[in-house]
């Protein structure tokens, strides 16, 4: 007679059916559950046929494997990774600090340069006066030789060329022997001729910045130079070179801002 009640917990939690046996609290949802069952059930919506792609047998599907042995790995951009040379790395720390900096007004100057146009004006009016090259030079002193030689009247007239060299250049500014000078804006380092337009002005000297000193050394049969000159020129390139002469110092000697 005692052990009833704890049989029948025993198997009401064992079997949660056995519940509504003895009427416990599962059974009246147990039997709205049974009514639900016995309802109408509701059609359930159509599944939607999935469409198969048509192989064709002319074209087989290989695809790569990037496994060891597998297929080539493909090109990627790895430039991020390469250890680049010290000179470039230098130049480049350069350029981020020069962007972050502030610039004093001596160095900055450089980064105002005359445009292509003028530039191509002005080189092609330097080509014209170009220095002899070492071969021209020889064959001119021994046709002089010659010439002195046979007992002829040598007839020697000093050439109308550019004059380079920094040296050179600041002597006839100085003297102020030149006409027009030009400076590279790239001269490494920019503390020798960070002074020149300075002294440009104060001689009233005509003078410009271009971009190349590359370009400049290829006037003279170098491989760069920082600064050339123009001292005198033929009688048909006179008005060219007052004009010129006339922009750049609008351009650079009378302007506060350069």
């Amino acid at each position: 007679f005692w052990l009833k009640p704890f049989w029948r917990e025993c198997v009401s939690r064992r079997c949660p059916s056995a519940r509504s046996l003895w009427g416990g609290p599962g059974s009246a949802a147990m039997g709205k559950a049974a009514k639900a069952k016995g309802g109408k059930k509701v059609a359930s919506a159509p599944l939607a046929e999935k469409r198969k792609a048509k192989k064709n047998p002319l074209f087989e599907k290989t695809p790569r494997s990037y496994r060891l042995g597998g297929d080539i790995q493909p090109k990627r951009d790895l430039t991020r990774f390469v250890r680049w040379p010290k000179y470039v790395r230098l130049q480049r720390m350069k350029k981020i600090m020069l962007m972050r900096l502030k610039m004093p007004p001596a160095i900055n100057q450089f980064n105002s340069t005359i445009d292509k146009s003028q530039a191509a004006s002005l080189l092609r009016l330097l080509k014209k006066y170009q220095p002899e090259t070492r071969e021209a030079k020889k064959a001119r002193l021994m046709e002089m030789a010659q010439q002195k030689k046979d007992g002829q009247e040598v007839k020697t007239k000093k050439p109308q060329v550019i004059k380079y060299g920094l040296n050179h250049v600041t002597t006839l500014i100085e003297n102020k022997a030149a006409k027009l000078v030009v400076i590279a804006h790239d001269v490494e380092p920019i503390e020798m001729v960070c002074w020149l337009p300075a002294l440009c002005r104060k001689k009233d000297v005509p003078y410009c910045i271009i971009k190349g000193k590359g370009r400049l050394g290829q006037l003279v049969h170098k491989k760069c130079a920082s600064a050339v000159a123009l001292t005198s020129v033929r009688q048909e390139d006179k008005s060219e070179l007052d004009k010129l002469a006339d922009n750049f110092k609008a351009q650079f000697n009378d302007n506060a801002e350069v």
